[in-house]
């Protein structure tokens, strides 16, 4: 046990003048303060965590006058849950603490809000906490260690459970059965029998929540190091059905001839191969990025609704990408994802098929130019998406779609330096069509664009003169111009 604090200790070095100067600002105005949770548990993994979260007997008319004297600048957004936050320069560390009165937090059955009491023990405000690794603290300045639940232990041993009774724990605040999975996926932990039972049994329960905490869960989930195992938790237990009911669809009945591939497991797989071709922070998609990874997750669920099965035993999807862009937009917004990522994902899906039969027979450059202006900023992730789509085990098959791929963007490439391809538009812009066919604003200007941009996309660059003797021919059959 000492040789795991002074570990911890270590590890809160950087921030350790934080720790005492905070500490000693409530002790000596009669109060406890720790810091608790994440911190403490990232601690004893021997990693520094980006959050400082403290916990205090005291309340928040107290806390905020405390850390308005203690930091540069304090806030009190969270004021009606008991948290305070402040930030402060101590030497070179710019540093951001919220202090939360000791709290419990519980639903009624017919409220999405929940109900905050305050406590006044420590240990009390750790047993209702969520899970035994997040119900540890350091006593400051002291530095002292509380693991009343034996969080310590559990940690050491990878295992996932809640302080009390996982129901009880569950029932007051349902979006740790979220948590639980998302821990699965951040930590790698094993999430302990009793506390699946208890997810599988009251999974309907996370309907109470709002969906923006249950969206901030899910994105902590995709974003963690290997999601695979949080999504697996979250469909076995029956929690996605309410949350992300497309998902556990994808489990379609294998026919007894294998003519199709389990989607659900070639969907986790894809997610799996997209997240090894993110780039660093000095690439074209660094990672983790939500936008590849929820394409990756989602990009074929509209095959459930699309599936038929066909004369001799086949199955085919038809559509199912357009289908799936429609079903993705519509579950991402009601899970109150942002328009920008909502609109990427649905197009991506949308896309995702657009390559298949590149190999089969030769694309134009004008095909090639549609699928860049088509893909427009979503490119690069729509490359690693697509080649991450190909999970077949017939390494033949699998080597002739990457080489057809790798010639693909080659040509891109090439392309790009020829047409400046990046920013595909008419050889005329807007001024140049009204001066040239002696017209106002208007759809006639839109509709002659719309031309001009068709014929650039199909031959490449026209060059001025050549686009409007084009307009000239397109202008004489149109209404407008016979009157």
């Amino acid at each position: 046990m000492e040789d795991a604090r002074r570990r911890a200790v270590e590890a809160l070095t950087p921030v350790m003048p934080v720790l005492t100067s905070l500490g000693r600002v409530f002790r000596d105005a009669g109060h406890e303060l720790a810091l608790v949770g994440g911190p403490v548990r990232d601690a004893f993994l021997g990693r520094a965590s980006a959050d400082l979260d403290f916990t205090t007997d005291a309340h928040p008319d107290v806390t905020a006058p405390l850390l308005a004297r203690w930091g540069d600048a304090h806030w009190e957004i969270g004021r009606d849950f008991g948290t305070i936050g402040a930030r402060k320069r101590l030497g070179d560390l710019d540093v951001v603490v919220e202090v939360t009165t000791y709290r419990s937090e519980s639903y009624d059955a017919s409220s999405r809000k929940p109900e905050v009491s305050y406590g006044s023990e420590l240990v009390g405000d750790l047993s209702r906490r969520d899970f035994t690794v997040n119900a540890m603290a350091l006593r400051l300045p002291s530095l002292d260690f509380a693991d009343p639940h034996d969080g310590l232990r559990d940690l050491a041993a990878g295992v996932l459970r809640t302080p009390g009774a996982p129901e009880q724990s569950f029932s007051d605040d349902p979006l740790r059965m979220m948590r639980a999975a998302r821990f699965a996926a951040q930590l790698g932990l094993r999430v302990a029998p009793e506390v699946v039972a208890a997810m599988t049994g009251m999974a309907e329960r996370i309907a109470i929540v709002s969906a923006e905490r249950v969206r901030t869960e899910l994105e902590k989930l995709l974003l963690a190091p290997d999601p695979v195992p949080g999504l697996r938790l979250m469909v076995d237990a029956g929690l996605a059905q309410h949350v992300l009911p497309e998902l556990p669809a994808l489990r379609l009945e294998i026919d007894e001839h294998h003519r199709h591939k389990d989607v659900y497991e070639h969907s986790l797989t894809v997610l799996q191969q997209a997240i090894d071709r993110e780039t660093g922070s000095d690439g074209p998609v660094p990672g983790p990025d939500l936008v590849l990874r929820l394409a990756a997750l989602l990009h074929d669920i509209g095959k459930p609704a699309t599936r038929r099965f066909e004369a001799g035993g086949g199955v085919s999807f038809h559509h199912h990408e357009v289908v799936g862009a429609k079903l993705v937009a519509k579950r991402l917004k009601a899970l109150r994802f942002d328009k920008d990522t909502t609109k990427a994902v649905a197009r991506l899906t949308e896309l995702h098929l657009r390559f298949h039969g590149y190999g089969d027979g030769d694309w134009t450059d004008s095909a090639v130019r549609r699928y860049v202006t088509d893909a427009g900023p979503l490119l690069e992730r729509l490359h690693r998406l697509t080649r991450s789509d190909c999970t077949t085990r017939n390494q033949r098959k699998a080597q002739r779609l990457a080489s057809a791929y790798d010639d693909l963007e080659q040509r891109i490439v090439r392309l790009r330096h020829e047409e400046e391809l990046d920013a595909v538009r008419p050889d005329l812009d807007g001024t140049q069509i009204m001066e040239q066919l002696g017209v106002r604003p208007g759809p006639v200007v839109g509709r002659a664009y719309k031309h001009l941009l068709a014929l650039r996309m199909e031959h490449g660059p026209l060059g001025e003169d050549a686009a409007r003797e084009e307009l000239r021919r397109w202008w004489a059959g149109q209404p407008e111009a016979q009157g």
